[in-house]
């Protein structure tokens, strides 16, 4: 049994070598590799929103968004054959403290995918979108169920535990073009008040108790994904409307992001995990949300920080996919944990 498959507050094995030597790749193909979708998309729909608001080239956008939509399909089929091969291994990830977190992953995928078929088929956009709420909420309902009735260290709690509640956040982006306004409402509703809740949690967990492991320092980035998500949705509930909520939501991420910025030389000693991907999709969420916030307010400076912001991403989203593909070629992208 891989470390990742231990059951919370029990003790870790030594590891079988020779267990590990036999073992296909496929045992070890990553639930946190939604996360690569998750960045690729982010980047797609913030080139596409800079062609609207920067006026950039259109075709970079849609061809970012379908290299997303190719490996979505992909890594999909392989997450597909591993649970049918290795379904323990799939079971012994949905029940581990950290890596269950990231299974909310793939119904965030569908998410970034309807926003993306906007342009081309409203059924497609619907169907992604019907697909990815009905799964988001079961994965909500089953990931907060067990943190209420299972005891979980302090220390398993950290940023990814916030993908099952940004995922509610994403929904009134496709939900409120598709009128579904109700509906919008009440995962927009989940994801606000679960975030405030959480990031209270994860707050106390990182300031009072012992650094995280090297592989979830990354994922620090991810607290910029709920105010910057947050202010998209409400935006587009609110009738596009710039209020004092919503410059809340925008200048708290900013000052997210920013925080971040200065931590860089502690992310720079972080050796190559798939966890590097935490860094893509709170980043490109930041920079559509001040494209958005400066094409509803024309404020010239924030012109500036979102080029800014598009650039960084664009480079940060390009190296880790970089570093994914090497990992993948020298044969150390699926292997155990």
């Amino acid at each position: 049994m891989t470390q990742s498959s231990m059951p919370a507050g029990a003790a870790a094995p030594q590891p079988d070598h020779t267990q590990k030597v036999g073992s296909p790749w496929l045992m070890h193909v990553p639930i946190p590799l939604f996360a690569l979708v998750m960045g690729t998309a982010g980047l797609g729909i913030a080139w596409r929103k800079a062609h609207h608001v920067l006026g950039v080239p259109a075709p970079i956008g849609e061809a970012i968004l379908a290299l997303a939509a190719a490996c979505f399909a992909i890594i999909l089929v392989l997450y597909a054959a591993k649970w049918v091969v290795h379904a323990d291994e799939v079971r012994a990830e949905f029940n581990h403290p950290v890596r269950s977190s990231f299974f909310p992953a793939l119904s965030i995928s569908l998410f970034l995918l309807a926003v993306a078929a906007e342009p081309y088929s409203v059924s497609l956009m619907f169907g992604l979108w019907a697909t990815g709420t009905l799964l988001h909420l079961l994965f909500t309902l089953r990931l907060l169920g067990r943190w209420i009735v299972h005891n979980h260290q302090i220390t398993h709690s950290n940023p990814a535990w916030f993908i099952p509640i940004v995922g509610n956040l994403l929904v009134p982006l496709a939900g409120v073009r598709l009128g579904y306004i109700e509906i919008s409402w009440f995962f927009f509703a989940i994801g606000m008040v679960f975030w405030v809740v959480l990031f209270t949690v994860v707050f106390y967990r990182i300031v009072f108790h012992d650094q995280m492991p090297a592989k979830f320092i990354p994922t620090l980035f991810i607290l910029i994904a709920p105010p910057a998500i947050g202010f998209l949705s409400y935006e587009l509930l609110n009738g596009g409307a710039i209020d004092a909520f919503s410059r809340i939501l925008i200048y708290v991420a900013l000052f997210i992001t920013l925080l971040n910025f200065t931590l860089v030389r502690q992310y720079l000693r972080v050796p190559f995990f798939v966890s590097w991907w935490a860094y893509t999709f709170p980043l490109a969420a930041m920079s559509v949300a001040a494209m958005e916030f400066h094409r509803l307010n024309g404020y010239d400076e924030m012109g500036i920080i979102c080029a800014g912001l598009l650039t960084v991403t664009t480079l940060v989203i390009v190296t880790v996919f970089a570093r994914t593909l090497m990992a993948l070629i020298q044969g150390k992208l699926f292997i155990p944990d």
